[in-house]
């Protein structure tokens, strides 16, 4: 019988796959020319992805 996963650790897992999607789009329509955001706003963005990976990650293990 398999475990369900922790709301918790899935919760977390969606918001980060969200942010890496939105980075994703985000540099996408950048590298087009399309949007023009300032470049601390993408290093957030990229920053809070990294951070929510990790947490889950250390969530998972604990």
């Amino acid at each position: 019988m398999s475990r369900r996963p922790n709301l918790a650790v899935t919760t977390f897992l969606y918001v980060a796959g969200s942010l890496l999607v939105v980075l994703a789009i985000v540099l996408l329509l950048q590298a087009f020319g399309i949007l023009n955001f300032p470049q601390e706003a993408i290093w957030a963005l990229v920053l809070l992805a990294i951070g929510a990976g990790i947490l889950s990650a250390v969530s998972r293990n604990s």
